[in-house]
């Protein structure tokens, strides 16, 4: 895993052929070098559609899974414990085609997280995600609590344990 977070080309491409995005119809399409950025794609299939024959809200919910603690976990490194912790998500509008998510994280953000967490207690903030369809609507808001944690190792005022 420590190898696919220094290398976003190799993410994008590993990721998208993770079986829960391929089948599901998902795709990375843009990670930036970075991985402060990255555009996630669903398309629209017979096999995602809902009794509505809109987007089944499961796919668009996955699409949005896993790509803010993953960006996380290349940006800060691996003396941290990232994930989801929570997560809801609110159907605006029906989904009739392809739809699109777009992560960002900002400097700020980062440099809040870094500090909240460097006391080796958890940070848990809340991070949310637009999904839309081709013309700019929105779909669904999708918002995660996420659990950030120096790893015990990496936790200050810690007695060692024999």
């Amino acid at each position: 895993m420590e190898h696919l977070l220094k290398n976003a080309n190799l993410a994008k491409s590993l990721l998208n052929l993770w079986p829960p995005f391929w089948g599901a119809g998902i795709k990375i399409s843009k990670l930036s070098k970075d991985f402060r950025t990255c555009e996630v794609r669903l398309a629209f299939r017979w096999w995602n559609k809902n009794a509505n024959r809109s987007q089944f809200g499961g796919s668009m919910f996955s699409m949005t899974d896993p790509i803010y603690p993953l960006m996380l976990m290349a940006i800060l490194g691996n003396k941290y414990h990232i994930w989801d912790s929570e997560a809801s998500i609110k159907f605006v509008s029906p989904g009739r085609g392809v739809v699109f998510g777009h992560f960002k994280l900002e400097e700020a953000f980062i440099e809040d997280v870094l500090r909240k967490a460097e006391s080796g207690e958890k940070y848990q903030p809340v991070v949310s995600t637009e999904v839309i369809d081709s013309k700019g609507k929105v779909i669904a808001v999708i918002t995660r609590k996420l659990y950030i944690r120096l790893k015990r190792q990496h936790r200050p005022n810690l007695e060692q344990v024999a």
